[in-house]
């Protein structure tokens, strides 16, 4: 069971860099206008990075999109390697894996002019953007970071099952799946009022309200009253 746990550990870990390691260092996409075409990698894209292409060199703006992802990527990475020494990073991982994993989705499965910032610095440089097409690096970083939450996930789940082997304490589906009986159990015990009390105690809290709402305004339209025969006097 550990080494199971340890192996699951480490494959996240491995999965979390690999997909950083590919924003980096993969070409994210390919964006082909009336000049010329470029092919950018994640982190051009998401940090306006810089590439040379014939005789010019193209500035990317930053891309909002990719670079929330890679940052949640890193992060995820990095708690993934905390995990060895901080048993709290066990939940953290796999939350910031599948928080990308599936907003890479959507970017992967979505038209890429809605999230690769096509806007160079200065303006103008790329002249009329004809096409946006994504390379496979995108959908693999999308496959890892999904491969780094299932794995993640159960390295939380083997881990807590070795915590709490032998003693009386439960696993955290146990406790899930108790949290859901106590619910249904609760919802048993409701006394839900019948339509006479409802209308009943909706009509008093009507009155009340309104009784309320008129003093507040009569209130207001007295002080209203002296204040005007205050300044005037």
């Amino acid at each position: 069971m550990k080494l199971i746990n340890r192996i699951c550990q480490i494959l996240a870990i491995v999965s979390g860099v690999a997909a950083v390691a590919l924003f980096f260092l993969g070409d994210f996409a390919t964006i082909v206008s009336n000049k010329f075409g470029v092919t950018l990698s994640g982190a051009q894209l998401a940090f306006g990075g810089s590439e040379k292409v014939a005789d010019a060199t193209i500035t990317m703006a930053q891309s909002a999109h990719i670079w929330f992802c890679i940052i949640v990527t890193i992060l995820g990475a990095l708690f993934s390697i905390l995990t060895f020494k901080f048993k709290a990073m066990r939940y953290a991982a796999p939350v910031a894996t599948l928080i990308t994993a599936v907003y890479m989705l959507v970017i992967a499965l979505s038209n890429p002019f809605n999230f690769v910032d096509y806007r160079t610095q200065p303006v103008g440089q790329l002249g009329t953007v004809l096409s946006i097409k994504y390379s496979a690096v995108v959908f693999g970083i999308t496959a890892l970071l999904f491969a780094a939450t299932i794995l993640g996930i159960a390295h939380l789940l083997v881990s807590d099952k070795i915590a709490v082997a032998g003693t009386k304490k439960l696993t955290i589906p146990r406790r899930i799946i108790a949290f859901f009986r106590d619910y249904k159990s609760e919802t048993k015990k409701i006394a839900w009022p019948n339509l006479k009390f409802v209308v009943k105690n909706t009509f008093i809290v009507l009155v009340i309200c309104a009784i309320i709402g008129a003093f507040i305004w009569v209130l207001d339209w007295g002080l209203a009253n002296v204040l005007k025969l205050l300044l005037g006097a």
